[in-house]
């Protein structure tokens, strides 16, 4: 049988246990799919029986249309897939014909199949499906023999009520809630490996991102700022297009450095910068902010620091990295694709007017006490006032 279009069956990760808000966040599933397959010609997203199918015209880069299904939360797996009418007769006949193509392509000697009746009134039940189906492609196929422990093919027949479904893969996606279903947040995003994937796994539980980042020109290098423009624009791959607000620091850090104990430098500009991003965030409809903060990283992120550093905003902080081994951050930054861009040796304002003895645990009365010492609306006010915003687009 000529095939017109590729069949790709779309699976739900947790959206399938929302109970009754279900049908809602499919909608939302099935219109970040949409929105991501807009750049293919003659594609279509459909919902039906709990399932999600694409389907695309047959000239299309299958693999292309795939790729791009994965990086949509929510979605659980992936099964490039072919359909017939819901009878043994046809279910047999596109098993085989499934299975010579495996032959030809991949030199498949064993197989088993797996059946699933999710149309109960079927007359067949599912053992008796896998077995009848094995049996044709045994019949259909010399070369092949059952291997029910380490077969080559896991033979995959989903019967519905009136088409039927064969395929192999199932191809995992990264899960997650679709965007948009969980607010939106602000991140603190700088050019670094750690905010980069906490902005990633805030959106992978559907929320919607604005970012801010923090330079201290001339300090730190026009470079630096294209280096997180770039990683930003990598992690929109996912998470689609959002707003980046650049502040520039400097003139606060040169107040702090002028007025209060340089142990406390550190401290002091994580307060103000966590002020600035709840200004904007309560501008920008965010409800929380983000940070790839990671317990006992550095001075700043001691137990003790982030107390004193959340004490300086009434804003819920979301720190999705606040336990995980910097080698896990790691190999996630790998993962998603923002790792070589991170490593990338450009200056970042947090290491300008570094102390060379940090605080580490920082009592909360002396930091107020250094704080007196600014006019800290005014600084606010200016960095806010001064700040550019720069639309970034999916890489």
């Amino acid at each position: 049988m000529e095939r017109t279009e590729h069949i790709f069956i779309v699976r739900c990760g947790e959206v399938a246990l929302k109970g009754m808000n279900k049908p809602y966040f499919e909608r939302m599933l099935v219109e970040r799919i949409k929105k991501l397959l807009r750049k293919f010609d003659g594609v279509s997203v459909k919902r039906h029986e709990g399932l999600i199918f694409v389907r695309a015209d047959i000239n299309l880069d299958k693999q292309a249309i795939i790729k791009e299904i994965s990086k949509v939360f929510g979605v659980a797996s992936i099964s490039p897939a072919i359909e017939c009418d819901s009878t043994m007769e046809a279910i047999g006949e596109a098993a085989v014909e499934y299975m010579m193509e495996a032959i030809e392509e991949r030199g498949v000697k064993t197989f088993k199949v797996e059946a699933k009746r999710a149309d109960k009134t079927f007359p067949v039940k599912s053992p008796d499906i896998g077995r009848r189906i094995g049996a044709a492609v045994l019949k259909g196929c010399k070369v092949l023999k059952v291997d029910v422990h380490h077969p080559d093919c896991l033979l995959f027949v989903d019967v519905r009520k009136d088409t039927s479904y064969i395929y192999q893969d199932k191809i995992a996606g990264f899960g997650g809630l679709p965007l948009g279903t969980n607010g939106k947040g602000m991140t603190l995003l700088s050019g670094g490996i750690d905010s980069p994937v906490a902005t990633w796994m805030m959106a992978k539980r559907g929320m919607l991102i604005e970012a801010v980042h923090f330079h201290s020109y001339p300090y730190t290098s026009q470079r630096a700022q294209e280096k997180v423009e770039e990683l930003a624009s990598q992690v929109a791959t996912y998470c689609g297009r959002f707003k980046l607000h650049v502040i520039n620091l400097l003139p606060i850090q040169e107040q702090i450095v002028t007025n209060c104990p340089e142990e406390e430098t550190t401290i002091l500009v994580r307060r103000f910068m966590m002020r600035i991003a709840e200004r904007l965030a309560k501008d920008t409809g965010c409800t929380m902010l983000i940070t790839g903060e990671n317990l006992g990283q550095v001075a700043s992120q001691t137990a003790e620091a982030l107390v004193v550093t959340d004490a300086s905003v009434s804003m819920p902080v979301m720190r999705p990295l606040i336990a995980m081994d910097k080698v896990d951050i790691m190999d996630k930054a790998q993962e998603i694709g923002t790792f070589e861009t991170s490593i990338q040796p450009y200056e970042d304002c947090c290491t300008v007017f570094l102390p060379k003895h940090p605080v580490t645990k920082p009592k909360l009365e002396k930091i107020l006490h250094s704080e007196s010492k600014l006019d800290c609306e005014a600084l606010i006010q200016a960095a806010v006032d001064s700040q550019e915003i720069i639309t970034i687009y999916p890489q």
